[in-house]
This record gives C-alpha cells, structure tokens and sequence, in this order.
C-alpha cells in the first residue's frame, strides 16, 4: 500500500505448518470423569460445571462470566459472547440442567455469579466471590487424575470432544461452527480429523 519496492506475494513461500490436532475425550472417559465427582456441596457445584461445559462447548472464560439471570432453565438456552465480543446461543442438556439446578438448590446467597468459589460467605464483593478462569481449570485437571486418565484434560478438552461428539452424530460442520462461536470454518474443520465414524462407515460398507 505505500508503494515500497518488495517481492510479490506469489513469490514468497511459507514454511508448512503442521495440522493443528486435538486432545478429546470419549463418552466412556466423560462418564468416568462424573462417577469420582462427590455429591456434597462443592461436588454438586463441580458436576454443574462439567456437565455445562461439555454440554455447551463454552470457553472457560465465558462460563465464569456467566451469571444466574443469565442462564434460562426452563427453556435450557441462553446466550453469550465470545471472542470478539460475537453473541452466540448455547443449549443446556437435560443432565446439565439438573446438575445446575441441584447445585443452585444448596445456595444461600443472593450472589449474581452462576459459579462461586470457596471463599467464607462474610466476604461480600460478589466479584470475588466468581470462580476464575484457572479455578475452573483446577477443578477439570483434579477429576480427570482422579478418574484415572493420564491425557491431559482442560476445560477445551471438553470443548473438543463437545464439537466432536456432535460431528459424530451427524451434526453438519457449519452447524458446529456456529454453536462453538467460530468466525472461520477451517478453524472447525480440525474437528473432521478427529471425529471419522463416518469414513470407518464408508470403509466397513465398500472394502470387502
């Protein structure tokens, strides 16, 4: 643009990048993940939390930032924004409504936060009271050792296998494109690696 002397775009070649992978989890796993959780106050929480984020397919930034207002049970729908500050709409699953509702039902407090820490009740500033970012990253990394699987797991693991397990199912790409907030489809389409029942299929069908 300012006119300064240099080679043409064509004539430059980049050096390749590797395909970006993903870590995912299967059903087996995820269900495991579950059965260590307790069923006291905390453990009622952390369910909630797990069951929102591979229900969802939330970044764990935009599960922190949620509020109880924000959330609609009943419809099992709300919206947030993401990256960019772009709104998307995220659905609840029956078992992710139940584990908020659960949890909600052992709250005492009038705190907007959908998710509060462990801090004693006589601290009032709602704001440090909201679970953070690397809290939540804690509590996902504590159950997956618990139950016993050595990958590691973050709160995106589950948002990988949410995109995965939904492409498996038979969910079309611009589809999950839009419920996980992408802006470009090739950033999805890591998720076709991944998620090859559908090639197994074929396979089974045509190779005798």
């Amino acid at each position: 643009r300012n006119d300064i002397p240099c080679l043409a775009p064509e004539k430059i070649e980049l050096s390749k990048i590797p395909e970006r992978t993903v870590e995912v989890l299967s059903r087996e796993e995820i269900e495991r993940i579950f059965a260590v959780i307790g069923k006291a106050k905390m453990g009622r929480r952390d369910t909630a939390i797990i069951e929102t984020l591979y229900s969802t397919g939330l970044r764990v930034s935009e599960l922190t930032s949620l509020n109880i207002n924000q959330v609609d049970l009943k419809r099992g729908e709300f919206m947030v924004r993401g990256k960019g500050d772009k709104p998307r709409v995220v659905f609840l699953s029956v078992r992710a409504i139940e584990a908020i509702e659960k949890y909600l039902a052992l709250r005492d407090d009038n705190f907007k936060p959908l998710f509060i820490n462990r801090l004693k009740s006589d601290i009032l500033e709602e704001e440090k009271r909201r679970l953070s970012n690397v809290s939540v990253q804690s509590i996902v990394r504590k159950y997956a050792l618990k139950a016993g699987i050595i990958k590691k797991v973050t709160p995106h693991t589950l948002r990988h296998s949410y995109a995965t397990e939904l492409l498996n199912n038979g969910a079309d790409i611009r589809s999950v494109q839009e419920m996980l907030g992408h802006s470009s489809i090739t950033t999805t389409q890591i998720y076709t690696h991944v998620s090859n029942k559908k090639l197994k299929e074929i396979h089974q069908k045509f190779h005798r």
